[in-house]
C-alpha cells in the first residue's frame, strides 16, 4: 500500500518523529513533487503518490535510531513493512544509498527521493556540496573512508542529478525559487 500524506502524518506521530526530522522531511517531500512532476510532464512514468510518501516516510525510523545507534534506513523498511507499507519500503531502503542506479532508462520513484534528501540540510534547500559538506562535519569525525564514502556517494548523487535534469524544464539551482513560488501562489488561494 502506498499511505496517502495523512497517513504519513499519522505515522510520524506514531512513531513520536522529532519536529525537526518532520520539518527535514517535508521539504524533502516539497523537492521530490517538483521534479517528479516536472519529469511527469517530460513523459516519465511516475507515480506522484509514490514520491510523496516515500518522501514523507524516507526518515521515519531516524528519531528511534538516533537513540538506539540502529541503521536508520534498515529500521525504517521494518516499519513500512510493520504497517503494509512495501510499495514504499525499497525508497525507504535506499534513501541514503542508491543500491543499483542505472544511468540510461527510466527515472524511478527512489532516484527522485534519494537525490531530494541531499538536497536538505535540516528545513533548508542547499547545494549537494553544501549537503556533503555538512555529513562530514556531522558524521566523518575525521575517518577518512568514512568521508571518502561520502564522497563517492554524493558523486553518486551528482550522476543522479544530471539524470533528472537532463529531461526537466529549469535546473538544480532553480530548484528554491520553484518551491518559494509554489508555496506563496498556495498562500495567495487560501
Amino acid at each position: 500500500m502506498i499511505p496517502s500524506v495523512q497517513q504519513c502524518f499519522a505515522l510520524m506521530t506514531k512513531y513520536a518523529m522529532l519536529e525537526n526530522i518532520k520539518a527535514h522531511s517535508i521539504m524533502v517531500e516539497k523537492i521530490a513533487s517538483l521534479v517528479a512532476r516536472g519529469l511527469r510532464e517530460a513523459g516519465e512514468s511516475l507515480s506522484l503518490d509514490k514520491v510523496t510518501a516515500g518522501a514523507l516516510m524516507h526518515d521515519i525510523a531516524k528519531t528511534q535510531s538516533l537513540k538506539t545507534k540502529e541503521d536508520h534506513s534498515a529500521k525504517g523498511v521494518e516499519i513500512c513493512l510493520q504497517n503494509h507499507l512495501d510499495e514504499i519500503a525499497d525508497i525507504v531502503a535506499e534513501h541514503v544509498v542508491l543500491k543499483a542506479f542505472m544511468k540510461e532508462g527510466p527515472v524511478i520513484e527512489k532516484e527522485i527521493v534519494y537525490y531530494a534528501d541531499k538536497r536538505v540540510n535540516h528545513d533548508k534547500i542547499v547545494s549537494l556540496e553544501e549537503r556533503l559538506a555538512y555529513l562530514i562535519t556531522q558524521y566523518g569525525k575525521g575517518d577518512e573512508r568514512l568521508i571518502r564514502r561520502m564522497g563517492r556517494n554524493f558523486d553518486l548523487c551528482k550522476q543522479v542529478e544530471n539524470k533528472l535534469f537532463a529531461k526537466l524544464p529549469f535546473t538544480p539551482d532553480q530548484i528554491a525559487e520553484r518551491i518559494m513560488t509554489a508555496m506563496g501562489s498556495s498562500f495567495q488561494k487560501g
